[in-house]
């Protein structure tokens, strides 16, 4: 997943070299493979031949020619309909295929393609699939659930299609880019929701309510000697939804990797190394906040898989690999359904007194496991200066660890948070979210607990968004909330979801993602021929005020010189201070 675009190749004299000729990227020999789900492919004279298998697997379909293909498929079987759930920020639909035999309500699992248009296996593989479940003998698929498959995600990135997206994956020929045209990562989005296609994807899931979501990709990162990988929020520590996760790593992963087998591939949980040149270091885990896909779902109590194909493999493997992923997933869903149903009821019903909202790494295994890296060979390359690596064709196993992370800072849980009714677009989240709350009628006069920020710092700068970071404490504080306020009360079961946005210490809250850029904005003030000779008499009647303010001259040696802060300083200890100042204005009832 790396935005990373090779320009054309230039000549000394600076002239482009010819298209034909164009320089590109040079990637490692490909791992021989053969397989049983080679045997899906249409054959060349088959008139429901996808567009992929029609050009070889050396291209995917335009958006236009994707939707012709399934309109056309959905009019030939009464197991299919297209229907539109949003519009993407440059007006196209988005849509999804809902596969069904209709009659008495089914479970939904819902697959989406391309949130990141770059990394389109999984269209094309739900292409094959819809075509296998309506005409040729898999509509069995659809006796126990429903199917909702969304093939195109990030609709306007899928159409900006290069030669030069994505350098490092083996095909197709005309990959789109990673994120939207207006720079969102729709994988990053989840929790702040800032693009239109997100907004669209949350309603989807709260009409839903799917028992198993799953986000296709592919990855990139190093070569190694698996072609299906997956991942979800599984390893012990890191997991909110314990019941969810205990599905996800015993049946789940036990029935979907022999079915991938069966069909001729290799699976693995998702590898992220800590050092992608020496593995012996071992693979990472982390916990993942609700910015994330499978963080989101970890949070709100829905079953979410990332799978990531593997960007070195040929994209007529990876494709077929994802069809099998699907199938696999489809079919534990409906044998589990009752199961994962009551694991899905059993962690909505769970009231977590705590959140851990800041972790670091921890050196003790989680595990080890026996993992098949590819061999490779270091040299010195005369461009870098630097030494690299050559990937060789055979795979090399071997025992590595797994690295987790552990929690280092925990919040308690309040019973509920309070939002002043000016907060809109919090409100409106709130709403995306599916978080319930109740609207007071008339002013309530409350005792609540509220953060002030200390040392706030801006940036980085990530998906348009300005973060937010700083020093926390707590404060009791009398508070009248205004009519049109809100209560988001705890117990409810997306409580731990609403924590994970309100309370102010959490990495992906909507502090931290910058929704509120006026508390940082010091209100009013006073002229300095008013405020010095104030400063001055306070520092006169206040021992432990001048000791404080003299600790901060000794330890800082830029406010030492600035009058203006240091004014500042004193007088934010008078009543004359703005008291909105860098105060977090979403309170907690404890």
């Amino acid at each position: 997943m790396n935005p990373f675009r090779l320009a054309p190749f230039v000549l000394a004299l600076g002239t482009p070299l010819a298209a034909s000729a164009q320089q590109r990227a040079v990637l490692p020999p490909v791992l021989p493979w053969s397989g049983a789900s080679e045997g899906w492919i249409a054959a060349p004279n088959d008139p429901w031949i996808t567009p992929a298998e029609r050009d070889g697997f050396a291209e995917t379909p335009s958006y236009a020619e994707t939707r012709a293909w399934l309109e056309r498929l959905a009019a030939a079987s009464p197991l299919l309909t297209l229907e539109t759930f949003g519009r993407t920020g440059e007006g196209r639909d988005l849509y999804f295929v809902r596969a069904s035999k209709g009659g008495a309500p089914k479970p939904v699992v819902l697959i989406q393609a391309g949130i990141h248009s770059g990394e389109i296996d999984g269209k094309d593989a739900g292409l094959m699939l819809l075509r296998d479940i309506a005409l040729r003998g898999k509509a069995d698929l659809l006796e126990e659930i429903d199917l909702v498959f969304v093939p195109i995600y990030n609709a306007d990135g899928h159409e900006r299609t290069s030669p030069y997206n994505r350098p490092n994956q083996r095909g197709p020929g005309n990959p789109g880019i990673r994120s939207t045209p207006q720079n969102i990562n729709l994988n990053r989005d989840y929790a702040k929701a800032d693009a239109p296609e997100t907004q669209a994807m949350l309603r989807l899931l709260n009409r839903l309510d799917p028992i198993l979501y799953v986000d296709m990709h592919v990855s990139d990162g190093f070569d190694h000697g698996y072609d299906v990988t997956y991942t979800f929020a599984g390893w012990g520590r890191h997991v909110q939804s314990r019941a969810i996760t205990g599905w996800l790593n015993g049946s789940f992963k036990t029935g979907v990797d022999a079915f991938i087998r069966e069909s001729g591939h290799n699976p693995h949980f998702y590898p992220s190394a800590i050092d992608e040149r020496d593995l012996s270091r071992g693979l990472r885990v982390a916990a993942e906040g609700p910015r994330y896909s499978t963080g989101y779902g970890d949070f709100a109590r829905v079953p979410t898989v990332l799978v990531e194909m593997h960007c070195l493999k040929p994209y007529r493997q990876r494709v077929l690999g994802a069809y099998a992923m699907m199938e696999g997933a489809l079919r534990q869903a409906a044998r589990d359904r009752a199961t994962l149903r009551a694991a899905i009821d059993a962690d909505r019903a769970e009231r977590p007194k705590t959140l851990a909202v800041r972790w670091e790494r921890d050196e003790t295994p989680l595990d080890w496991v026996t993992f098949a890296g590819v061999a490779l060979e270091r040299y010195r390359s005369p461009a870098s200066g630097e030494e690299e690596v050559r990937y060789l064709a055979r795979t090399e196993p071997q025992r590595v660890p797994v690295i987790g992370q552990r929690p280092v800072a925990h919040v308690t849980l309040p019973k509920a948070w309070w939002i002043p009714s000016d907060s809109t677009d919090i409100i409106e989240r709130l709403d995306l979210h599916g978080i319930r709350y109740e609207r007071v009628d008339t002013p309530q006069a409350l005792e609540l607990d509220f953060v002030r920020l200390a040392e706030p710092a801006l940036g980085p700068v990530s998906e348009r968004r300005v973060m937010v970071s700083a020093k926390m404490r707590h404060e009791r504080r009398r508070a009248t909330m205004r009519a049109g306020s809100l209560r988001v009360p705890y117990d409810q079961p997306k409580g731990l979801l609403a924590a994970a946005l309100l309370e102010a210490e959490a990495p992906d809250s909507f502090l931290a993602w910058g929704f509120f850029p006026g508390m940082l904005q010091r209100a009013g003030g006073m002229e300095r021929y008013a405020g010095a000779p104030l400063a001055e008499a306070m520092l006169a009647r206040s021992p432990g005020l001048r000791a404080a303010f003299e600790a901060k001259l000794a330890s800082d040696a830029a406010f030492a010189k600035d009058g203006e802060a240091r004014l500042a300083w004193i007088l934010d200890h008078s009543p004359y201070r703005d008291d909105g100042y860098l105060l977090y204005p979403i309170g907690r009832e404890l």
